[in-house]
Formats: C-alpha cells, structure tokens, sequence
C-alpha cells in the first residue's frame, strides 16, 4: 500500500502546489471539527444562564471515581461565559449565537476548497496517467497487439478512474479525518478527561471492523476488475463483428455470453458491498454502546451534576467523532479498489517492447538506396514463417510478393516496416541496418496501401491529410485528383468535409481504396508498400485504382503483395515465396517459361 501511495504522489507532483494547498484547507477543516459543538455550548451558556448557575452550585458530596475537568480549561470556559454574559451588551449574546453559522461557513469554504482542488489536482493526474498508459500502449510492436485483446487493454486504461478516486476521496480523507478525530479527543479530555479516557478505550474495539473486512477488499476488487475486462472484450468483439453477427443471428449468443459473464461478477461485487458497509453499522453500534455506558455512569455512579453546557458539548463531540471513524473505515475499501485498479496499469507500463530503440541512431538515406533482405530468417514463436531469404530491391524497382497464404509475403513487409525484429540475419536501406535506425525515422520514409483500409470517423480531408499531418488543402486535393479520388469527393453533401463513418462505413470498398492511395501519395514517400491493393474490388473499380496505383508507384521503390498475378504482370521482378523460401525469381515472361510454381498459379487464375 505504502508503494501505491508513493506511486500516486509521483503523478501529482505537476500540480503539487494545489495538491498542497487542498491537503491544507483539509488539516484546518480537521482542525475545525470541534467549532460547531463549541460554539452550540458557548450560545447555550450564554442564552441560559440560570439553569447554568444552578448547575454549577456546589454539592455536599461528590461521587464517582472519574476525574474532574482540568482547572485551565473551567478558568477559560468560565471567562469566556462571563463576556459573553457581559451586562448592558446584549450585542455581545448575538456574536455568541451567530459563532454558530460562522462556524459552518468557515468549514464548509475550508470544504468545498479540499474537494475542489483535490479533484482539480485528481482529474488533471487522471488525464495524464491515462494519456501516459495509451501512449505506452501505443509504442508497442505488433507483437504486443497481436497476443493482447483489445477489449482487456480499453478496461485496464478505463480503470484508471480509480486514480481520481484515491486522490480527491482517499487524500482527503488521510488529512481531514485523522485530525478531526485527534482534536475531537483533545476537546473532550479537556471536558471531561476521565469520561474522554473511556470513551477513547472504545477505539480499538471500533478498528476491529476494518481490519477483518479490509484484508478481503483488494482480492475482491481485483477479481471485479478481471470480469469487466472480460465483458470489455465481449463487447468490443460483438461490436466490431455485427456485421457477421447479424446475418449468423448470433445476437442471443452473444447478449446470453455477455449476461454470463455480468453474473458472474454479480457474487465479487456484493461481496465488496459487504466488506465495504458492514464496518459502518457495526462502528455505530459500538460506539452508541460506549454512550450508554457514559449515560449509567451518571445515572448510579457520579453523584453530582456536571455543567449542561459541558455535557451537551461533550455529547457531541463524542457523536462527532463516529464520522471520521466511518470515513477511516471506508478508506480502507477506496484505497484497496484503487490498489487493485492500478497495478495492472504499473505492470501493463512496466512491460518493455521487444523492439530496442538505437541509443543513437543513425540517419537514414533512402533516395536512391536498394532494400536487402541479408539471410533472413524469421518466426512467430515455435512457428517459422520465412528462412533464409535474400533479395535486393533496387531504387525505383517494383517489386511483386506472390505465393500461396502463409508463404511469408506480409511477414516481409513487416519486417521492412520494423514492426518485428528477425532472429536471424538483418533488413537493410542504402546498407543501413533498420534496427539501428530511430523507427519514426524509418516509417517515415515509406508509404502502405493495403487490403484492408483503415479509415476513421472523421472527415475525408482528415483521412487524407494524415499521409502528412499539416498538409494545405491544395495539397490534399492534388493528391485526391491523383488518386482518382477528387469525383466522387465533390460529389458527397459536404464535399472534402463528409464524415465517412466508422470505418469507412459511408464509403464503397474502391473509394476507400483510392482514399488510402491519395493519403499514401500526399505522403510522398520514397518506398511503397503494396499489400494486395487491389484484390477484394471488381474488375472496374479494380482498373481506376490501379490506373491511382501506377500514378502511386512512379519513381518509387515498390515491393508489391499481390494475389491477383494480372497486376503484376509489368513488375521488374516477380519473387515466388513457398514455405517461407524463395523459389522463384524473374520476370513475368521469364517465370512463364519455367515448369515452376508460378506457371501453374498463372493458369489456374486464367485457365478458362
């Protein structure tokens, strides 16, 4: 617990002066606690003073075995009585009555300010851990993304509200809580410091509570956090598949998979319920136990009678203290929810990427450089999936992939774009070794059509301009003619400006194609990846994005993924993968001519 807080001291040191200045007005509002029931005594011995004198006539005979009220503090209350009681200045009775409301002013600002600069301090803190946790994320290989589900990484980074949670509830109740109790204490010792030792040997039996339930708390908490990462990931899929969904009506399925799954949290969640209430009541009645008890003692064992006043401010300053106790014991619950939240966060940031940025990297020429692939060999864990390829691409060459699925064509392409490293042998531009290259660097360099286009929810210029973020509008829009994009474009209701949709939704497959190509062309960048572009459009569609591609391609090197061996027919070479294995490498022409492996693909697309 101790590293959780530390943990959380660290995210707020950015705004650490009114996080202090929060935590401040909580110690006065602590401090404060015992204002409200001095200020009710103070107005009662003043608007009664009769029954007051009345209680203070001396007795023959005093009984008990509990102490007397220290002399100091009679001597001051008395003192105080007496100017407020001061004859011909009845004023001086209205300042005592209005020591009430003053008193609930002044700590309700003192309040209001811990709540609102906590929370100030909170949501800010929030904002930047989470930002921090996605960009994280984010800078992580496809490796990462391809062993994580995505709807368990959205639940671990929207867990992260338990961090506001702990600083604006949890800080304050650390601060204000502990010092109202302590000043409460020192008020009824004060009082009636034999009364105050007993009412306080009453403490440790209302603790009790709070440690049995609170060590059940943060197992709890973290199997809550389990199952909504698993109804995270039940939703993510189902919304992002509703498409086959829908047309399998699968609906049931998956609404009866997602209630299993709510059900089964049902039992942890009550359970914390449980471990987080109880403590609550059972503080109450322990409490109300030592209040009678004091009630007995003056009912059969002291035989005198103690000041109303004092005894009207001791009562409630006694029951004042039983709402700090409370919060105490559910601080245990908010910082156990939150510990629980968070490690998964510390761990999930604590998880280095296999990727290893160079300490200082060198500067990377592409222009006019050829692309090796130096003996490389690659796998996905036990799986191998290229060996020992050697190819050369040279500058303002297209390069053709073909070969049967799992033949390793992608993998080559994401070993050039570096979102893995291979284990053996190295991908080199101009002579350079990618790895030892900055990889936004590298990235940089180098343009990506492929099959399936990613668009996102925001305007068509947007789509575009993200090729190169910052780009003129005349710049998009030349890159949109380029691409044969500019037609259609103009004639959507807002032109430029149309929303296309989650995922393109608004959009034909050969518009987003040509969308994706007129980003990749205001790219301008000297390499062009092509993976299968063009395979999933009609054979109209498919001849105006290729006539986009050929448009794409001129004067950069392209290596080119293609299914369809028709659009590659004019490549400077075609490379024929089978297993992870070159086994084939020539031209269109040539490759025909050899009894090989391409020869019979060729005739298998075009043997009618």
């Amino acid at each position: 617990m101790r590293e959780y807080l530390l943990n959380i001291l660290r995210l707020v040191k950015p705004y650490r002066a009114r996080f202090i200045m929060g935590l401040a007005c909580g110690f006065l509002s602590g401090m404060l606690a015992p204002a409200l029931p001095v200020s009710i005594k103070l107005a009662v011995d003043t608007v009664f003073p009769a029954e007051q004198k009345a209680a203070d006539a001396p007795v023959a005979k005093s009984g008990g075995f509990l102490p007397k009220p220290p002399s100091f503090a009679k001597k001051l209350n008395d003192e105080a009585i007496a100017w407020f009681r001061a004859p011909g200045n009845p004023g001086r009775v209205l300042i005592a009555i209005s020591l009430i409301p003053a008193t609930m002013i002044i700590r309700g600002l003192l309040a209001y300010l811990n709540a609102y600069l906590l929370n100030w301090v909170g949501v800010r803190a929030f904002n930047d851990f989470r930002a921090r946790i996605f960009a994280h994320v984010m800078s992580m290989p496809m490796s990462f993304f391809s062993q994580a589900s995505t709807g368990n990484l959205m639940s671990k980074i929207d867990a992260t509200t338990a961090l506001n949670n702990t600083i604006n509830g949890s800080f304050a109740t650390i601060i204000r809580e502990p010092i109202s109790i302590v000043v409460l204490v020192c008020t009824l010792v004060a009082l009636q410091p034999g009364l105050a030792l007993a009412t306080i040997l009453v403490f440790p039996i209302c603790v009790l509570p709070v440690i049995i339930y609170g060590r059940k708390l943060r197992k709890t908490h973290a199997s809550i956090h389990a199952k909504l990462a698993e109804q995270s990931a039940i939703m993510h899929e189902s919304f992002t598949g509703a498409r086959v969904i829908k047309a399998y009506n699968l609906e049931p399925v998956v609404a009866d998979q997602f209630d299993q799954a709510a059900k089964s949290m049902t039992g942890y969640y009550m359970r914390s319920v449980r471990a987080s209430e109880l403590p609550g009541p059972m503080i109450e009645f322990i409490a109300s136990i030592g209040v009678a008890f004091i009630f007995v003692y003056f009912a059969f064992l002291r035989h005198d009678t103690a000041p109303v006043g004092d005894m009207l401010l001791f009562f409630i300053t006694a029951f004042s203290m039983y709402q700090p106790i409370k919060n105490l014991s559910r601080l245990q619950s908010q910082l156990a929810a939150g510990r629980a939240a968070m490690e998964p966060m510390y761990a999930l940031l604590a998880t280095p990427s296999p990727l290893v940025e160079p300490a200082n990297p060198k500067p990377l020429q592409v222009r006019d450089a050829a692309i090796q692939f130096d003996n490389l060999s690659f796998s996905y864990g036990d799986r191998t999936v290229v060996q020992d390829i050697n190819l050369t691409v040279q500058p303002g060459q297209m390069v053709a992939l073909v070969g049967r699925t799992g033949s390793g064509k992608t993998t080559l392409t994401n070993l050039l774009l570096r979102f893995y490293d291979p284990q053996r042998g190295a991908v080199r531009i101009g002579g350079t070794d990618i790895r030892e290259v900055a990889t936004r660097d590298l990235r940089t360099h180098i343009a990506v059509v492929t099959q399936d286009t990613v668009l996102f929810n925001d305007t068509i210029r947007r789509n575009i301009e993200l090729g190169r973020p910052g780009a003129s509008s005349a710049e998009i829009e030349a890159a949109a003619k380029h691409a044969y994009a500019h037609e259609f474009i103009i004639q959507k209701p807002q032109g430029y400006d149309t929303i296309v949709g989650e995922k393109g939704v608004t959009l034909s497959g050969g518009q987003k194609q040509r969308i994706a190509i007129a980003r990749a062309i205001l790219r301008d960048a000297p390499i062009l990846i092509l993976d299968e572009a063009t395979s999933s459009l009609d054979t109209e569609v498919e001849r105006i994005v290729q006539a986009a591609l050929e448009e794409l391609m001129r004067g950069r090197t392209t290596i080119c993924i293609a299914h369809r061996l028709s659009t590659i027919q004019k490549a400077d070479v075609i490379v024929v993968l089978d297993q992870g294995r070159i086994i084939e490498m020539a031209t269109h022409e040539k490759l025909l001519k050899q009894d090989g492996v391409y020869r019979r693909l060729y005739e298998l697309q075009f043997q009618t």
